[in-house]
């Protein structure tokens, strides 16, 4: 009997739950605009269907990155070095050239992504001379180079070869994210030879948790990682790293917003400029990564003194010229509290923390970048070149 009450309670709770539903979803069927929603599912399939035309008509120069102007005057192993043509007459000309050091992980032409989203451009046009060091693709003869090669022997070769091209005794340096801690650690090591420093969302200070991906740093067993690829992990493991940040938003949500806009080829064009600087992502030197991920990440040691590249310790203090330090408030990849430490850090008087309202990214291809981080970088420069 007792079961028998159990089951028919047990009936009577799915009949209530059943009933709850029906009238939730008639509430729910009620609301629905079936004109505007049959309206919608319409414009999108036109939008698709329009998206696909351009997309199998596009042509290979219509969505190309990278299209200034420049030269190549240095090539040691994969590393090139680029010199872009100038945009304004000599004589108007910042005397002291610019060096750019990007990251490894991606390519530098985000910084040429698109005509008008260039921030190069945006310098060329500002009166600064730019050179670019293209770290290039990396494969198993590689596997050995350290920090000290990337930082001591290829960045410091672009640095004398800018000297002797331009006929000045220093370079201004700016670093972007990964290349700005190589930056940094540079005119560390050789601040003969910096005149100016300036860092864009750089890690510094590796001691926080604000980031996932300092979280994910300070666990992961590099080692074991590096040796399953035999000394260089592929591009497309570090890209998925990178993507499951945001999983989301980087790998669903960019997909199903761009139907809203596959009828505009302008828009067309440039997603498909991003998604290739997305997926172009270049093969890691196991030695460096290694190193990059033991002594920073996990071991914080450039911000305490203790980082040593090719037997020399690391003193940031040694850097004493200008120093502008240039960040992201949204920034998913490199926090502020990973960037404003080096502010204190450093032996200069002359020094600035400046942050933009922008993401990672948004600090080369936004509309904020052409208008707000480009000026105030160029300005910043011509004050002190």
């Amino acid at each position: 009997m007792a079961e028998k009450n159990m089951v028919q309670a047990g009936l009577d709770q799915l009949a209530e739950l059943q009933q709850t539903w029906m009238e939730n979803a008639e509430s729910i069927m009620g609301q629905l605009d079936f004109k505007k929603y049959m309206d919608q599912m319409v414009t999108m399939q036109d939008n698709v269907m329009k998206g696909v035309d351009i997309l199998l008509n596009m042509k290979p120069e219509d969505a190309a990155s990278d299209t200034l102007e420049k030269d190549v005057v240095l090539e040691i192993g994969k590393m090139r070095l680029f010199h872009y043509k100038p945009l304004v007459a000599k004589s108007k000309l910042i005397k002291t050239p610019l060096l750019i050091s990007y990251a490894l992980v991606n390519r530098q032409y985000m910084m040429d992504i698109q005509p008008d989203r260039s921030v190069i451009k945006s310098f060329l046009e500002g009166g600064l001379d730019v050179y670019v060091v293209d770290w290039g693709y990396p494969t198993a003869e590689d596997m050995y180079l350290t920090l000290d090669d990337y930082i001591n022997w290829y960045l410091d070769d672009a640095v004398e070869k800018v000297i002797e091209i331009s006929g000045k005794k220093k370079v201004n340096l700016l670093g972007v994210c990964q290349g700005g801690t190589f930056s940094t650690i540079y005119a560390a090591l050789h601040p003969d030879k910096v005149k100016n420093l300036v860092t864009m969302v750089v890690p510094i200070d590796f001691s926080g948790n604000d980031g996932l991906l300092f979280r994910w740093s300070k666990f992961m067993n590099i080692d074991s990682l590096i040796d399953a690829y035999d000394g260089v992990v592929p591009g497309d493991v570090m890209n998925v790293s990178y993507l499951m940040l945001k999983p989301l938003e980087l790998t669903m949500d960019k997909y199903v917003s761009m139907t809203d806009k596959m009828a505009d080829p302008e828009y067309l064009k440039n997603f498909i400029r991003m998604e290739k600087w997305v997926f172009d992502s270049p093969d890691q030197v196991g030695a460096t990564l290694s190193q990059f991920v033991r002594d920073l990440y996990q071991d914080n040691k450039l911000i305490e003194g203790k980082l040593e590249i090719g037997g020399e310790k690391v003193d940031l203090k040694d850097i004493k010229m200008p120093l502008l330090c240039a960040c992201a408030e949204y920034d998913h990849l490199v926090p502020l509290s990973a960037s404003e430490p080096l502010i204190d850090a450093v032996g200069s008087k002359d020094k600035k923390f400046v942050s933009f309202k922008t993401g990672h990214i948004g600090m080369y291809v936004s509309s904020k970048s052409q208008k707000d981080v480009a000026p105030q970088i160029i300005d910043w420069l011509k004050e002190r070149s």
